[in-house]
């Protein structure tokens, strides 16, 4: 009988997130040994043909335990989740998704020995009496949106599993994500993804955010660098079970408007705030990350400028 290969499964792995981290993580690892997952094919070329894919809906315990027959899971990402502006949409199902989709993960990584499992936090877990400016590690949470609710409760069950069953469980608590190879996935910071796109497909966009709006924001290449790093850590390291403030920047819609015209000077841009301006301002403008700083190394490579002048270049070739 031939024995089973250690693997890396990723749930989620169609997400702005997944997409990139599936890719990073085969490169390290090989493709064969780094299983994506989601609860459809990817449309992602790359992705769907660079190494194995399997459907899983991971509000189907039974989907997680088949793949036992296929794959000895050594490590989990568990991606999948409904974010802000999508979730207030339905919060009930939102709920069930974040919740019961990381109940079930945490409980086949017990019963299966899965040696380490990764579940990405937010800043939505922060509310309007959290201090905005320099949000400590510790400090007021009151989220006021069921993705921020699922995210405060998840990162309470992560420790809880840690400290009562002694799994290996990390997280970050992302700002917003800023990619160009996948699209935006529902999230109060997508203006900032979109506002790229827009730009050189129509030199203006229209912001659902006003344009003072400062918020957290991070590139991919610094996010999958921040969470690889995590995970490579000694587990003694890894001090904080529920989940760590990470930061790059902070700015404003004027502001990446502004960091755009550098390239595009005739570059313009509208305000019509709508629902997601009422979740934005309940979130920090800047992040504490100390600890992730002291603990594991933590530090990010990209500013605002060299971030835009990365995006656009990336997205003019891929245009062309």
């Amino acid at each position: 009988m031939t024995k089973k290969p250690h693997t890396i499964l990723v749930i989620g792995a169609c997400g702005q997130l997944g997409s990139e981290l599936t890719l990073e993580l085969r490169k390290i690892y090989g493709d064969a040994n780094v299983v994506a997952a989601d609860i459809q094919y990817p449309k992602q070329a790359e992705l769907r043909e660079s190494g194995p894919f399997e459907i899983v809906d991971v509000l189907t315990p039974q989907h997680l335990t088949d793949l036992t027959s296929k794959y000895k899971v050594k490590q989990i990402y568990h991606l999948a989740a409904i974010l802000s502006a999508t979730g207030e949409k339905n919060p009930k199902f939102a709920w069930r998704l974040n919740m019961d989709g990381l109940f079930n993960v945490l409980d086949f990584a017990l019963e299966h020995k899965v040696e380490k499992v990764y579940w990405p936090s937010s800043i939505a877990v922060f509310g309007p009496n959290t201090p905005r400016e320099n949000t400590p590690q510790n400090t007021i949470m009151d989220p006021n949106t069921v993705y921020g609710i699922s995210k405060q409760a998840g990162e309470r069950w992560c420790e809880y599993y840690f400290l009562k069953y002694g799994l290996d469980v990390r997280s970050l608590r992302y700002p917003g994500l800023i990619g160009y190879k996948a699209l935006p996935g529902g999230g109060t910071t997508d203006y900032a993804v979109d506002i790229y796109h827009q730009a050189l497909a129509k030199g203006t966009y229209k912001c659902f955010l006003s344009e003072h709006t400062r918020l957290p924001m991070m590139y991919m290449p610094d996010a999958l660098k921040g969470t690889l790093d995590l995970m490579h850590a000694p587990a003694e390291q890894v001090k904080i079970r529920s989940s760590y403030n990470l930061a790059a920047m902070s700015f404003t819609p004027e502001e990446i408007a502004g960091s755009i015209r550098r390239h595009y000077p005739d570059f313009t841009i509208t305000y019509e705030p709508d629902m997601r301006q009422q979740i934005a301002d309940s979130w920090p403008q800047s992040i504490d990350d100390l600890a992730a700083r002291q603990d594991w190394g933590w530090k990010p490579q990209y500013d605002l400028h060299t971030m835009t002048d990365d995006m656009l270049l990336h997205l003019k070739r891929i245009n062309n």
